[in-house]
């Protein structure tokens, strides 16, 4: 059970005894925008209502217990224990109610969680598929020019360009020479500027080059 008293400009005290603790606290403003305070102090068992008393330097609060007489002073916002007991007679005494209930400023308990649903097992991963050998790159046409990837050949106009195995183009070579001409409606081409030449050439037309075969 506590106990209460209106202070006056909105104040507003109570006192509650829990076991061993006296608990003060001090509400202040409108009903909308309630401020509070509260504090314990270790003061016995009371074996007598608490008194208020209002003095020149604030409000004292004398609370009777098994343990003696404790007086607490009040001025302001601030609160604490006097070290000796003040004289109360020319202080006035304060009108208090009991019956009434602490101001609770505590939050509500959490309401307990749901038991947590177990993940589902993750299914296991599927390996990749094997990537494709890459395709060999198809001859390239653009108007007048030709490009092979495989070997590296490259024409535009009249003019080739190859990059081969050296070995590959010898023996080319050689089976040409040996055949004694080319062949028949095969087209031959300057190795050094690429212009057009007829097999029975020995020097190119354009450049001078000194033909092969």
């Amino acid at each position: 059970m506590a106990y209460t008293c209106e202070l006056g400009s909105g104040q507003r005290l109570y006192l509650e005894n829990v076991g061993e603790q006296t608990a003060v606290t001090l509400a202040s403003g409108s009903a909308g925008q309630q401020q509070q305070s509260g504090s314990q102090f270790p003061t016995g068992t009371w074996t007598a209502p608490p008194e208020l008393f209002r003095t020149q330097q604030g409000v004292v609060i004398q609370l009777t217990t098994a343990q003696g007489t404790h007086h607490l002073q009040l001025q302001g916002n601030q609160l604490g224990v006097m070290s000796q007991s003040p004289a109360l007679g020319n202080a006035q005494q304060m009108q208090m109610s009991s019956g009434v209930a602490m101001p609770g400023n505590a939050m509500p308990p959490m309401q307990p969680m749901g038991a947590t649903q177990p993940m589902p097992p993750m299914s296991p991963m599927q390996p990749m598929e094997p990537m494709q050998p890459m395709q060999p790159m198809q001859p390239m046409k653009m108007g007048n020019m030709e490009m092979n990837a495989n070997p590296m050949q490259m024409r535009m106009g009249n003019m080739a360009m190859q990059m081969g195995n050296a070995a590959s183009s010898s023996a080319a070579s050689s089976n040409t020479a040996s055949s004694g001409a080319a062949s028949p409606g095969k087209a031959k081409f300057c190795s050094q500027c690429g212009t057009a030449v007829q097999p029975s050439d020995r020097f190119c037309a354009n450049c001078g080059h000194q033909l092969n075969g």
